[in-house]
């Protein structure tokens, strides 16, 4: 007998943008993304896409696997997917550095420059964020710029971003756009930020 067709309804995306002015509730992004249906397997897999023209990715699927590896099992068991997403035309436009959808994480891709350039200064608490883990600003010409180095931003993918959206995927209290956000944000400086102080990528 034929398995019957059901529609699957996709949750809301969460998202760590990389934008200088507004933040856009998560409700009002839709993730042109690709869902990865849930199944039955021992471990997440990883898909690494192609990062696109002067983009690169900053962290290998190694990377990921031991530094999730690190966090207590019972926040991992329901991940499916951690995605090396590429960068296109359309998702410059409103550039991420990591997204969670469902039971999937995706990690977007940097200029292969590690130098990231942006039109109005940031605001405080973007800055404190990225400041935190190595990133340098300076005003250039009237353009903001934020300089990684390897190590730096390697300690801010994986010991921020990543953490971040695993925190999302473990909240199942929060609905609205700001209190999900207030909790992912703890998460990484918990299980994130703090977790790896003495252990330098």
């Amino acid at each position: 007998m034929g398995r019957k067709a059901r529609s699957v309804v996709r949750p809301t995306a969460a998202h760590r943008s990389r934008s200088t002015g507004r933040m856009d509730r998560a409700g009002q992004f839709s993730a042109p993304e690709t869902w990865h249906d849930p199944v039955e397997q021992q471990q997440f897999r990883c898909v690494i896409e192609p990062a696109g023209d002067s983009f690169r990715h900053v962290v290998t699927e190694q990377e990921i696997r031991d530094r999730l590896a690190e966090l207590p099992e019972h926040f991992v068991t329901d991940l499916q997917v951690v995605q090396l997403s590429r960068m296109t035309r359309k998702r410059a436009i409103f550039p991420l550095y990591g997204m969670q959808w469902g039971p999937n994480v995706y990690l977007y891709p940097l200029e292969e420059s590690l130098i990231e350039r942006y039109a109005r200064m940031p605001k405080p608490q973007f800055r404190i964020d990225s400041e935190m883990y190595g990133g340098k600003w300076e005003e250039v010409g009237g353009i903001w710029q934020l300089t990684w180095t390897e190590q730096t931003i390697k300690d801010f993918y994986l010991n921020n971003v990543l953490i971040h959206e695993i925190g999302h995927m473990n909240d199942h209290r929060n609905r609205s756009y700001i209190d999900r956000e207030r909790y992912a944000n703890w998460f990484a400086i918990e299980f994130g930020y703090r977790a790896s102080r003495g252990r330098r990528v």
